[in-house]
């Protein structure tokens, strides 16, 4: 098997911290499901608070955050709108058109972004041969796209708009936190225009596990039903809940580090023959290249970077590739990974 030596496949490779761990194992615990473990309870506050809504729920993931609010939101038959990158739609098994009986309903954005015009254009009068679109669901920052960021504006008029139909607004906030870092603009004013949004802990916030939903009492007392239903619920919880509490006490701010890492990547490798990148997408921790110059796919290319260079990425496209800088990954690191993609771009183009 190969060695991996730079591993920048995802930010969800991080791994708790020394602190982190002593931290996790000196919590408070109790029984989650009757509402007694006072870890649990407190990092559902502080969700709240963070995103400014009435009550938050602790889950073991993301994608359960994501598959209860649509469940929540939905009845069976309903529509769902969304990018045709977003996470329901490619990484989510169908959950939705299983667990919730409805349909997700892709439309084209710009690198995961759609407009409110777009919206009006895709919703239609109710009759009886079309559900209603139930939900539309935005992803910040977009996943598949870089990791790019839904400007505020843009996003205030897309809730707007599926206000006028009656609609909710459904926000996949797995790297919410990376927006904020990025530009200033608090966790809560992004979350100000939805009916319900969550946050991840496991990726760049470095805990091993979990997520937390946010929404009214009314929404998050249904999601409780819903986290029964799926078998989420859990009992001494606070040890995983306690990882969810050191990375907002300690970890949102480092994501500047993540950020600086994948602009420093991009420009180190803009230059390699057969790469194109774009330094003005890469606006958070995620840089995404392409190598159809090279003649390669991005799977051949990637498979030739680990097995020759030790270094792992992703491939979401045919011919591009994803590197996600992460919580233990240094400058040095990025600095290897460079010039293992910058010597392997070398070596295919003296070989043509």
């Amino acid at each position: 098997m190969t060695s991996v030596r730079i591993d920048l496949y995802s930010d969800t490779v991080t791994k708790p911290t020394k602190e982190m761990r002593e931290f996790m194992c000196a919590a408070e615990v109790g029984d989650e499901q009757r509402g007694e473990d006072p870890t649990v309870n407190k990092l559902q506050e502080m969700v709240a608070e963070l995103l400014g809504k009435e009550a938050a729920l602790f889950l073991p993931s993301g994608t359960m955050c994501n598959q209860i609010a649509l469940a929540v939101h939905c009845r069976p038959g309903n529509f769902i709108l969304l990018d045709r990158s977003a996470h329901p739609l490619i990484s989510e098994a169908g959950g939705s058109a299983v667990l919730a009986g409805a349909v997700l309903y892709p439309i084209d954005g710009k690198n995961g972004q759609f407009t409110a015009e777009q919206v009006d254009e895709a919703i239609q009068p109710e009759s009886r041969y079309q559900s209603p679109i139930q939900v539309v669901s935005i992803e910040q920052t977009t996943n598949r796209p870089g990791g790019c960021i839904w400007p505020i504006e843009q996003m205030k008029s897309v809730c707007l708009k599926v206000r006028e139909y009656g609609a909710y607004c459904h926000m996949d906030g797995a790297r919410l936190m990376n927006a904020t870092v990025a530009t200033g603009i608090a966790a809560s004013e992004y979350a100000a225009f939805f009916d319900s949004v969550w946050i991840d802990f496991s990726k760049g916030l470095g805990a091993p596990i979990g997520a937390a939903l946010a929404g009214s009492k009314a929404f998050i007392h249904e999601a409780w039903q819903w986290k029964q239903r799926l078998g989420g619920a859990m009992r001494q919880a606070g040890i995983i809940a306690a990882a969810g509490i050191y990375a907002l006490e300690h970890n949102v701010d480092r994501l500047a580090e993540d950020h600086r890492n994948a602009k420093l990547l991009a420009s180190r490798i803009t230059s390699a023959p057969g790469i194109t990148v774009d330094p003005l997408v890469v606006e958070t921790n995620m840089c995404r290249f392409s190598v159809k110059g090279t003649g390669l796919s991005s799977k051949e290319f990637a498979n030739r970077l680990l097995h020759e260079h030790g270094v792992r990425v992703s491939t979401p496209e045919r011919t591009i590739i994803r590197a996600i800088p992460y919580l233990g990954l240094s400058e040095a690191d990025v600095e290897v990974a460079a010039d293992a993609i910058c010597g392997l771009a070398n070596k295919i183009a003296e070989s043509k």
